[in-house]
């Protein structure tokens, strides 16, 4: 009987402990609900304009980006990353609907994107966030392209935008071949420039009280073209330390590549003819003004990402820097972007998570900036979009940057003009079946096209089943 008594109690005992667990289960669940909803995760994008892989890379070591150097410490480098299309335009209208150019025709800048179909009524990516219960904050070169009316309404909440422009540009006496090709050291106030005006207003947000989770998203006009910086920044480098050729020149280098190739190298062959190999004066001083215009920009960046770290946002803020595309300085006879050359498709990309994760680490893996759309929705619970965003969502790099990545990055430039990076090879075709094929493990200047060697056959292959099926036909705009 005293044995049955205890057993009975026993169990008594035991249901009460386990009432109790369910209880502080069930109690933890309601406050982790309702700590993650209040703690939803911000976003800030950080555009810059015409970014080189040089200094992301340091493979030309005398440009200075210390902002950007320390950024990288806390952030996840992701070295081998691509935009969707090798022009501003273009480029941003893939990041901000997470739909290829191949889908939209929108191949090049002047296009028109967003007042004539598909994106016209594309749901954009700041619209999604504020459909989905955030405060959108926009200021400097965002889209770099008109909206309808009213749409800007639906997509900022800092209304009205301002975005501001490429000045100040070079007086006449500076200037090379127009008013965006020159060097100019400036002697006059920051607050001349649009960018510090946008960083000024971003700190100021920064500092404010927002009772909303938000995404924010800063365009830089620099370094991109003109080459006009205040002067302290000029003043960091000795010219011969930024001396022309660039690390990534060499003499002949498009002997072996197609016509095509020719084409693309020749959008801005006037300022090539004038003030590149054939003129090493200019060409020094072209080379030092965009060292001038990266530090500016780097300075930029610094202010931000201080204002960042000092706001009570700083530990519940996803950082995505990038540029729209990359930018030769000569390489391939060529200034500029609009090639589907590495120097042009490439954009830097690092991500620093809310809690550091991966602090420091550099991933080879190829990853495209059309994947920060499904991304965003992923880690932000966005809703669904009123269309499928043809990007990845790169949380499994994110939580584990060495994780497998299976699919190369993809750059297009037109109709049947398609490019695709592997972490080893970056595979070329053009629509009269001409190719071109680089081993970056052993040629990562792009110098000795290998698509005609029988034993590259096999590799050529790989990349060739990743060109899209069918192409939309260009919706207008210009190269370059």
């Amino acid at each position: 009987m005293n044995f049955l008594t205890s057993l009975f109690q026993t169990f008594l005992l035991l249901l009460f402990f386990m009432g109790c667990a369910d209880k502080a289960a069930t109690t933890q669940t309601i406050a982790s609900t309702e700590h993650s909803g209040s703690k939803k995760m911000n976003v800030l994008f950080l555009i810059v304009d015409d970014w080189n892989s040089y200094v992301t890379k340091g493979t030309f070591p005398g440009i200075k980006t210390p902002e950007l150097d320390r950024f990288a410490e806390t952030a996840i480098h992701f070295q081998n990353a691509y935009c969707a299309a090798p022009v501003c335009g273009s480029s941003r209208a893939a990041v901000f609907s997470g739909l290829y150019p191949h889908t939209t025709g929108n191949y090049l800048n002047g296009s028109d994107p967003w007042r004539q179909e598909p994106l016209n009524t594309t749901e954009t990516l700041p619209e999604l966030f504020k459909r989905s219960g955030y405060e959108t904050w926009g200021r400097g070169k965002l889209y770099h392209a008109k909206l309808d009316e009213g749409r800007e309404e639906k997509n900022w909440d800092n209304r009205p935008l301002y975005a501001g422009g490429f000045g100040p540009f070079h007086p006449e006496e500076d200037q090379m071949i127009g008013k965006f090709w020159g060097y100019t050291e400036y002697m006059g106030p920051d607050e001349d420039f649009p960018d510090v005006k946008n960083v000024n207003a971003a700190i100021e947000y920064l500092n404010s009280d927002i009772d909303k989770p938000f995404f924010m998203a800063l365009g830089l006009w620099r370094p991109h073209t003109p080459f006009v910086a205040p002067k302290r920044f000029f003043d960091l480098y000795e010219p011969e330390d930024i001396a022309a050729p660039p690390p990534g020149w060499k003499e002949g280098d498009l002997d072996d590549v197609p016509a095509e190739g020719h084409r693309l190298s020749k959008i801005w062959g006037e300022r090539w003819d004038q003030t590149g190999g054939s003129n090493p004066s200019d060409w020094n001083k072209l080379l030092h003004g965009f060292a001038a215009n990266t530090s500016f920009a780097d300075w930029s960046i610094g202010r931000v990402l201080e204002a960042l770290d000092k706001s009570e946002y700083a530990d519940n803020t996803m950082v995505i820097f990038f540029s729209d595309n990359g930018y030769h300085m000569g390489e391939k006879d060529h200034f500029e972007k609009a090639t589907l050359w590495e120097m042009s498709a490439y954009t830097p990309i690092m991500i620093r998570m809310p809690d550091r994760a991966h602090a420091g680490v550099v991933t080879e893996t190829p990853i495209n900036s059309i994947d920060f759309f499904p991304t965003l929705m992923d880690y932000c619970g966005l809703q669904q979009p009123d269309h499928n965003p043809e990007g990845l969502s790169l949380r499994p790099l994110l939580e584990d940057p060495l994780a497998e990545w299976d699919r190369p990055s993809i750059t297009t430039y037109g109709v049947d003009i398609f490019s695709a990076r592997s972490p080893r090879y970056r595979y070329i075709s053009y629509p009269d079946g001409s190719e071109e094929l680089y081993d970056h493990a052993n040629d990562p200047y792009e110098w000795s096209n290998l698509a005609n060697d029988p034993k590259m056959e096999l590799i050529k292959n790989e990349l060739k089943v990743w060109k899209p099926d069918s192409f939309e036909a260009s919706n207008g705009g210009r190269d370059g």
